[in-house]
């Protein structure tokens, strides 16, 4: 039987889960997947009120910056990191890990057309593909954000999705792990610790990802084995990673001599200090402790706690033989790296105008490292070579100088160093296939978003001025692809207002005229240039331009917010504070001549490769930093629009790191900063939604009489009959070529709820329409299954009854005839009756077995078994009584012995026993708290066994008093409240005296002539048959309680005597009879 199953997940959409086969199938879909095939994102819809819609472009009010938020903050809630705009992905960093990573999310995604998945940086990866495969144009995908918003991130997320969907083969694989592993390397030699990312990379990077897409030569035989015929027609593209290329951008070089409070210098060094080997560490003249180095102690954080440096080693270790450096150049690698620590600990002391080193350890160190004399070097950092008329000169430098000539050196080997290492990986990643180019690239561009910080310095600049120009092609491309994509579906254009930031581009970059050539210009300069020169300057060349300003310009309202060393642009993103401040100096980037030649003189190969002699006899002063980035950036356009272009925005959503907060105010900077809102609203000015007719058929057919359940026309007739059933006006849509645009995100989604709607009765159809065809199979299949067991089944019957009648019919027989020879002795004819007598009485006997020791019943035997009869009766009532006395505790045995005590003294004899029977005797009639602790204290050493409250009457008027009776081990105690009244000794104890009534009057005996006794006393107790019992036991006076019919005589003292009557009645009363006796009525009970 076929069954469908369905999952809803949290997005609203549908996932068709596996068939049988692993697959599933939706035949009316373009795709096919191995773990189930999410519907259109469409369906998501219906949950859009909890989860936001997936693309911001279906956003009602889509020029509001606060629908736009709230949107993100919907997904966030929901852990729903990525949202489209378009086909831009918009990425919030969630600060924790979510399993959406896995390789069954890989192959989800892997072939699936851009909009049949909810949005994902997989989904962008493989329309990247797929668009390089089919298109055979070259793809790229930039990613950009701010520090810590998760662009690395990202790019390792592509990387890892192109490692494991793309063929392979053992060279493949190759390539793929050098294109994984080549990630480490690059963050632990240009990433470091920051205030706001724990992992900032502080490079820009551009990296090629080459395809092989060779077409294989496939041959055919004709009528003759010796022609071939070539068949073009079904070749075969590969596909797979064979190379790859990268391009850094603009090192954070300064990072290398001066870190802010809290940040850290480059991973590296501390992976080095902490994870390095002993041995290797004692080669390089290293200390495990960071503190000790002065490039690693300005911003005070040597340890963090999201990163471990030991770890991260043994990572970076493996990846460099991954890619395959050599141990020689590994070596050489960490030989720099520890003379950049060492040049840092150099120390400079002497006369203030001539420097001189002080530190001779670290100087031998660091010559020994870098492979150069130690004197050559010892010069070079305290003088410097200056050429005038031909002639060389060697001037001293001040402590200043020569310590800013040591920070120079340290950046420029470590720059260059960087630069080596990206070029070695290049090397490991260079496709080794034919020299013509015979493959595709994807782009990768992970690069530094837009920042603003209270301090904005030369690199925030050039940085801004990377993104200015990339949001400068990112909207000429979006408007030339929508534009494209109107007039291949024959759509009307209309031209879309912007932002057209070329103004600010060209005030940055413009020849003779922008800040960068003033810049170099004033850089150049003979004379006294300063910083404040160059702000001058500008103030004199732009400063009538529209986004500059100054605090000299300025009105008198932004002069409070700016210094007067600041210059503010007024970007695309925001205004920006520029401090000049270190601008020439970080733009000359210059190292002076004789620095440059000892370099040259090393004998390490990394650094001769870094510094070339050929720069020395070059007598061209070479291109500033700013000028220098500006060609890479110009050049990086160039690849940038020779490609077709994917972008993926990046949001951190605090600057705590906390998963889960969400912080508004940060991320409107964001948005904002990022041209968000401005690449929405350039979408969003034609049309929202846009789909080909047959899915926009496939999914909507539902709703319209007309197409439902099938079109047999042209889609295009299909699709005009469908929007007219629906009510479309002519201004909400437009009809294309090959899909139907639709303006207003209102309609799609009353479309979309309408199909909702209507789900439910076409689930109801078909669920009627299964049920009935599948109960009647079922039917027919159980009606055919229950003729043959039914047939079957009335043999089986037939046969039984057969048998059991042969049977019966024998032992008829058998039975007639034992019964007939009943009398005789045993023989074959009568065994088989004497057999079933036997067991006829056994089994009787066996149902019928007396239940207790006190039943006596016994079924009667057959004459053969009298005497075992008789045996088996006894045996049953030993194990009946053994069993019994088994079962019987200590404490009952005790109850036991007391009611056979209180069975002899009072069965048959007083009326009240009968009902004391089923009553069990306690211990004692009160506990503790009931009796005064004088009293116990007044006992002293003697055990209380029982006690129990009384009435005691008078001698003289019989008036009652309340007592309490003890028990001891020698004598019967009768106490009131704290005070002993009367002791009784057992001894002395004559006799007790209690009615035959009901009643619970008694009277204790004691002798006339015991002067401590006062005369007999005659006490009343609610439980009298155990209290006499008790004391019968206590005094072992079992035979001296006498039970009395009619009267009691007792002592009254003084040689008087009293008297008791008992008399009959109704109930209960005890009072004094005119002729001076104590009258008890009692009602009776039990007739004797």
């Amino acid at each position: 039987m076929m069954e469908l199953k369905i999952q809803l997940i949290p997005t609203g959409e549908i996932i068709l889960s596996p068939g049988k086969n692993g697959e599933n199938h939706c035949h009316n879909c373009k795709v096919v997947a191995s773990d189930g095939v999410r519907a259109m994102m469409e369906s998501a819809l219906t949950a859009r009120d909890r989860v936001g819609v997936q693309d911001f472009v279906l956003l009602e009010n889509y020029t509001s910056e606060a629908a736009f938020i709230e949107n993100l903050r919907k997904r966030f809630k929901e852990n729903l990191i990525y949202t489209y705009i378009g086909s831009v992905l918009v990425s919030v960093n969630p600060y924790k890990d979510l399993e959406i990573y896995t390789k069954n999310h890989m192959e989800r995604y892997r072939g699936v057309n851009f909009y049949e998945v909810s949005p994902h940086i997989y989904a962008v990866a493989d329309n990247s593909y797929r668009s390089m495969r089919t298109e055979g144009k070259d793809q790229c995908i930039l990613i950009s954000g701010e520090s810590g918003a998760g662009k690395t991130e990202a790019s390792k997320k592509i990387l890892q999705y192109y490692a494991v969907t793309c063929p392979a083969s053992e060279q493949v694989q190759t390539v793929k792990d050098r294109l994984l592993q080549s990630n480490p390397v690059l963050e632990a030699f240009g990433n470091a610790k920051t205030l706001r990312n724990d992992n900032s990379s502080r490079f820009g990077k551009y990296m090629d990802i080459q395809f092989d897409f060779k077409y294989p030569s496939l041959t055919l035989s004709a009528s003759s084995p010796s022609s071939p015929l070539p068949l073009w027609p079904l070749f075969r593209r590969q596909g797979a990673p064979v190379g790859g290329h990268i391009i850094n951008y603009l090192l954070e070089k300064s990072r290398v001599v001066h870190q802010n409070h809290g940040e850290r210098n480059f991973h590296i060094f501390y992976q080095l200090i902490e994870g390095g080997e002993e041995d290797l560490l004692r080669h390089l003249g290293l200390e495990r402790n960071p503190q000790q180095y002065q490039y690693l102690i300005k911003g005070n954080c040597p340890k963090v706690s999201s990163i471990n440096d030991r770890s991260d080693w043994k990572v970076v270790r493996k990846a460099l033989t991954v890619i395959g450096f050599s141990e020689n150049e590994v070596e050489e690698l960490l030989n720099i790296i520890a003379s950049v620590l060492h040049l840092g600990n150099v120390q400079y002391g002497g006369e203030d105008s001539n420097a001189c080193i002080t530190s001779d350890i670290q100087i031998k160190y660091l010559a020994r490292l870098l492979g150069v004399n130690v004197s050559v070097l010892t010069e070079a950092l305290t003088h410097k070579k200056i050429i005038a008329k031909g002639e060389e000169l060697m001037s001293p430098l001040n402590l200043e100088q020569a310590s800013s000539a040591r920070d120079a050196l340290a950046k420029a080997v470590y720059g260059r160093t960087f630069t080596w290492l990206v070029n070695k990986i290049n090397t490991s990643l260079t496709y080794t296939g034919d020299s013509s180019k015979n493959y595709s690239v994807i782009g990768l561009l992970d690069i530094y978003g837009f920042e603003v910080f209270q301090h904005n310095s030369f690199e925030q600049f050039c940085i801004n001025y990377c993104n200015e120009k990339l949001q400068q092609l990112f909207i000429e491309l979006t408007l030339k692809s929508e534009q494209d994509e109107y007039e291949a579906e024959g759509i009307t254009w209309e031209p879309v207002q912007y932002f057209n930031n070329k103004i600010i581009c060209d005030l940055v970059e413009e020849k003779f005229k922008g800040i960068i050539s003033i810049l170099d210009e004033e850089c150049l300069r003979p004379g006294d240039a300063s910083d404040l020169t160059f702000l001058e300057k500008l103030e004199d060349t732009v400063g009538g331009h529209a986004h500059f300003v100054t605090h000299k310009l300025a009105d008198a309202k932004t002069r409070k917010v700016m210094g007067r060393d600041e210059f503010r642009l007024l970007h695309y993103a925001g205004e920006v504070n520029y401090n000049v401040n270190g601008f020439l100096d970080k733009n000359n980037d210059l190292l002076f001549r004789n620095l440059k030649e000892v370099m040259c003189m090393s004998e390490n190969k990394i650094l001769t490769q870094c510094f070339n002699r050929e720069e020395l006899s070059d007598k061209k002063r070479p291109d500033t930093a700013a000028t220098q980035f500006k060609a890479s950036l110009a050049k990086l356009m160039e690849i940038l629009m020779s490609k077709e272009p994917s972008y993926v925005r990046c949001i951190k959503p605090n600057d705590s790191k906390q998963s889960g907060r969400f912080d508004e105010v940060l991320i409107r900077h964001q948005v904002k900063y990022l041209g968000l809102m401005e690449n929405l609203r350039v979408r969003r000015a034609g049309f929202a939604y846009r789909r080909r007719y047959e899915v926009f058929l496939q999914r909507y057919k539902s709703l319209c009489p007309g197409t439902w359940p099938n079109w047999d026309g042209k889609l295009s007739d299909g699709v005009s009959t469908l929007v007219k059933h629906l009510g479309y006006k002519p201004e909400e849509y437009k009809m294309g070529r090959s899909k139907i645009f639709i303006r207003f995100p209102k309609t799609l989604f009353a479309t979309e709820d309408a199909l909702e709607t209507r789900k439910h009765s076409l689930a109801t159809k078909l669920q009627a329409g299964w049920k009935g065809y599948s109960q009647k199979c079922k039917f027919q299949k159980l009606r055919n299954s229950a003729i043959a067991v039914q047939a079957w089944w009335r043999g089986i019957l037939a046969r039984r009854r057969a048998q059991r009648r042969r049977q019966a019919a024998n032992t008829i027989r058998r039975f007639i005839k034992g019964f007939i020879y009943r009398n005789k002795e045993r023989c074959p004819e009568n065994e088989y009756f004497l057999d079933y007598v036997r067991y006829s009485f056994l089994m009787n006997l066996r149902k019928n077995l007396p239940k207790n020791v006190l039943d006596k019943s016994w079924p009667t035997p057959p004459a053969a078994l009298t005497e075992a009869s008789e045996h088996l009766r006894k045996m049953c009532m030993q194990n009946m009584v053994w069993s019994y006395c088994k079962k019987i505790s200590p404490e009952w045995k005790h109850q036991m012995e007391q009611k056979m005590i209180a069975s002899e003294i009072f069965k048959d004899k007083k009326d009240n026993y009968p009902q004391s029977v089923p009553k069990l005797f306690v211990s004692t009639r009160l506990d503790g708290e009931n009796i005064n602790p004088k009293v116990v204290q007044a006992l002293g050493s003697e055990k209380m066994k029982y006690a129990v409250p009384v009435t005691k009457y008078d001698r003289r008027g019989y008036k009652p008093r309340h007592r309490q009776l003890l028990l001891t081990a020698n004598s019967v105690v009768i106490a009131e409240e704290g005070k002993l009244k009367q002791r009784i000794d057992y001894g002395t104890l004559k006799g007790i005296s209690v009615s035959s009534l009901s009643d619970g009057v008694f009277v204790l005996h004691v002798p006339s002539e015991d002067n401590k006794q006062k005369g007999d006393v005659v006490l009343q107790s609610d439980h009298v048959i155990e209290t006499l019992t008790k004391v019968a036991i206590c005094a072992d006076k079992i035979n001296s309680i006498n039970i009395n019919q009619g009267s009691i005589k007792f002592t009254m003292g003084q040689g008087k005597e009293g008297i008791i009557d008992f008399t009959p009645g109704s109930e209960l009363l005890v009072a004094k009879a005119k002729n001076g006796h104590l009258s008890v009525t009692a009602p009776r009970l039990n007739s004797r």
